[in-house]
């Protein structure tokens, strides 16, 4: 029994449909290469992309020799715009949204505006965080202070040295004992012992600015 050869060279309905549907496309952006598919850059057919693959586009773009279609944009703005088509998530990344809605516009792609915009929008009106100041209380020694003083880091801040050495005879005047009170700002509310050192910092300031 011989066995038939189809020679038609036409391919089945599902396989042209399964062919089209993910066909790759290079895009050249700015300089850097993405590869995507035509399924990919269709989800938004009112897009700058959508209408640029269409074999009757209205659009007039260049090629490059490797037959990437040419776009001169940023193409690390471009990366979320693609991104998101590709599964329907805003990744920045570091970038500012201004700068991902500034494509987005660009290539017209209408919920990531949306997005974008909204987004912006939460972040401008929501409240500062407030900073508080936290005060914390150094005894050191006369020969301390200079070290102390220089070693300082991290954002803290001399406020105010008080002598305590005279007042409390601890020691001659060569050797007389301070209490420096220091400062630091921070966004967070101050519990506990922190707290606890805020106030008997400001007492400390009160009475060291009448002696």
């Amino acid at each position: 029994m011989m066995a038939t050869i189809n020679l038609n060279p036409k391919k089945s309905p599902n396989l042209m449909e399964n062919h089209s549907g993910n066909q790759w496309v290079k895009l050249n952006v700015g300089g850097t290469y993405f590869l995507t598919t035509k399924t990919t850059l269709s989800r938004d057919p009112s897009s700058f992309l959508s209408r640029l693959i269409q074999e009757d586009s209205d659009l007039i773009s260049d090629k490059d020799e490797n037959g990437a279609y040419l776009i001169d944009r940023d193409p690390r703005y471009f990366a979320p715009v693609l991104n998101y088509l590709r599964h329907g998530k805003l990744v920045l990344d570091g970038l500012s949204e201004e700068g991902v809605l500034e494509e987005a516009e660009f290539y017209n792609v209408t919920h990531l505006i949306t997005l974008l915009r909204e987004s912006i929008s939460s972040r401008d009106t929501r409240p500062a965080l407030d900073k508080k100041k936290v005060y914390r209380v150094l005894q050191c020694q006369e020969n301390e202070l200079t070290q102390l003083v220089s070693t300082m880091s991290d954002g803290w801040r001399f406020e105010q040295l008080v002598n305590i050495g005279t007042q409390y005879n601890y020691g001659s005047e060569e050797n007389a004992e301070f209490l420096c009170v220091v400062s630091k700002e921070c966004l967070t509310p101050l519990v506990g012992r922190e707290q606890e050192s805020n106030d008997r910092a400001k007492v400390l300031q009160q009475k060291g600015s009448r002696m």
